[in-house]
């Protein structure tokens, strides 16, 4: 298991092909593995682009803080 903690913004295509946010934070136990819990956002977008301007506009994410899936 790795060590390293996620970023914490994942943008995913969904069946309907709308992009998705989910918000990933990222603890640690006692021996020091991550634990993260995620919570996937209401809202879609039309496109990735328009997702990470959302996520840069209203969480103050940073572009090494998205992944896209």
């Amino acid at each position: 298991m790795s060590r390293t903690a996620v970023k914490p913004y994942l943008i995913a295509k969904d069946a309907d092909a709308a992009f998705r946010i989910t918000v990933r934070t990222t603890r640690f136990n006692s021996q020091g593995y991550p634990l993260v819990s995620s919570v996937t956002l209401d809202e879609s977008f039309r496109t990735a682009t328009l997702a990470r301007t959302h996520l840069r506009e209203e969480y103050g994410a940073q572009p090494g803080d998205i992944v896209t899936k």
